[in-house]
């Protein structure tokens, strides 16, 4: 009897995996927070958007002065890289760790607070759905301490 009681069980639980919802559930489980985005693209588009918001800021423009394209580029690069890699996905980060990138720049908790309100714009501009917003905002202020030096 114990037998096929779970046999039964173990049929009903196939059955339910096979379902549509019950795949798509278990795929975004797994999907990692780069392929949810939407993948380099997207986080691409992200960086873009966010890196113009951040230099027509005016708490933040100041920290955009002096850059040759060839530097803005580069800047932007590893911005995408950093994204990428810590979102999941394929890329490869050679840049500076983010101490050591940011030291000197004297980032205030004004400016942090201020670059947050710019990502959150930005994310609300491409629709980010809450889990991915959580997450994403979620890494970057882990990273606070580490780039968050002035006064």
């Amino acid at each position: 009897m114990r037998r096929w009681i779970s046999l039964l069980i173990l049929l009903l639980a196939t059955s339910a995996m096979a379902t549509p919802a019950f795949s798509q559930a278990m795929s975004n489980q797994k999907e990692s927070l780069y392929k949810r985005l939407g993948g380099y693209d997207a986080i691409a588009a992200v960086t873009d958007d966010l890196i113009g918001r951040l230099i027509a800021d005016p708490q933040l423009s100041k920290f955009f002065v002096g850059f040759n394209n060839e530097s803005k580029t580069r800047i932007r690069q590893h911005f995408v890289d950093f994204l990428c890699h810590a979102s999941g996905g394929p890329c490869a980060y050679l840049g500076q760790d983010m101490k050591t990138a940011h030291a000197g720049i004297n980032i205030s908790e004004q400016d942090w607070q201020a670059s947050v309100k710019d990502l959150q714009a930005t994310l609300d501009k491409f629709k980010v759905p809450e889990r991915e917003r959580s997450e994403v905002l979620a890494m970057i202020s882990s990273l606070k301490a580490d780039i968050v030096h002035g006064q």
